[in-house]
């Protein structure tokens, strides 16, 4: 099968494509015809093997050849104590343990996987595992009336969110670079905010504050804060994370503001639900662009350099 792997840390210039052997799925474990993978920002660091955290495994080499976890395509084979699914069936889930997207076929652990509605393309489907996940638990606790910031909100995560805080009926601020803020208004934000001319932090307070991108100190999230808010990070700095979750954490309880990382659930419970929205027309689901596997590695570095407005799609079948 063709595939594009990697055998060591780097941009772009590292990965190559190739012809593997295909997997052979073990038993609890489906074997996936891959139709189409989406490139989440998590893809990329993997790729460059920073921050650390994304080494987890491989600290000195990738762990996994091939990299893409969000993806969707048709069940070629199950493993001997799969019951779920059969061949032929249309799937499409979060590879995020054993990736291997960005190829033509991939084993699955049949827990990660759902049955793909009808209604959705595969390359909208592997547009909402990762990113539904993220936005629907980072949204949550989101009460008509709130006043809401999510920095990051043009990518693809941040675009289910700024619909899902709307949903909800709160009032939304988008941050990301000035590239982006046509599309977070598009999306519903009642204020965009360009991270390179404004310190989002500075203004507000916010009750809520979902970050995607987490990189300054805790003493600026807390300031960024009404008394009693909540600021979330579920990517970022290494160094961002740790302050988050230590200092963060006891500077909250101190002035009456909590500050933590979203601890993430991973698997189909957790992205379904926005799936069903997406059907019913309640969320939309925005594909920026897609490209062939032979130009993985230019939808990788698009998405590095944080272009992508929303979900960018590597079309396999």
């Amino acid at each position: 099968m063709r595939a594009v792997v990697y055998d060591r840390y780097g941009g772009t210039e590292v990965l190559s494509i190739t012809d593997v052997p295909p997997p052979s799925p073990g038993p609890k474990q489906v074997l996936v015809q891959v139709h189409a993978t989406s490139i989440n920002l998590s893809d990329w660091e993997t790729l460059l093997g920073t921050p650390v955290y994304s080494r987890l495994g491989g600290l000195r080499t990738p762990r996994r050849p091939i990299l893409g976890s969000d993806i969707a395509g048709r069940v070629e084979a199950v493993g001997s104590e799969v019951t779920l699914f059969a061949p032929g069936d249309e799937v499409y889930g979060d590879n995020l343990m054993l990736k291997g997207g960005f190829a033509e076929y991939a084993a699955v652990p049949a827990s990660a996987l759902a049955h793909k509605p009808a209604e959705l393309s595969f390359a909208e489907a592997s547009a909402l595992p990762q990113a539904g996940a993220i936005a629907l638990q980072g949204t949550a606790d989101i009460a008509s009336g709130m006043s809401v910031l999510i920095n990051g909100a043009g990518g693809g995560s941040g675009a289910f969110a700024i619909q899902l805080a709307k949903q909800a009926g709160a009032h939304v601020t988008g941050v990301d670079n000035a590239a982006k803020l046509a599309f977070m208004r598009s999306l519903g934000a009642d204020e965009v905010i360009d991270y390179r001319t404004q310190d989002f932090t500075r203004t507000g307070p916010y009750d809520r504050v979902l970050d995607l991108v987490a990189h300054r100190s805790v003493f600026a999230y807390r300031r960024s804060l009404t008394r009693g808010g909540r600021y979330r990070c579920v990517g970022g700095t290494t160094r961002a994370l740790l302050r988050t979750a230590t200092l963060g954490v006891a500077a909250g309880l101190v002035t009456g503001r909590r500050l933590g990382v979203l601890a993430v659930k991973e698997g189909p419970a957790h992205f379904t639900p926005l799936a069903e929205s997406c059907v019913a027309g309640r969320i939309g689901i925005h594909i920026d662009r897609t490209f062939p596997l032979e130009e993985t590695a230019d939808a990788l570095a698009y998405v590095g350099a944080g272009r992508a407005l929303g979900k960018v799609v590597v079309q396999i079948r």
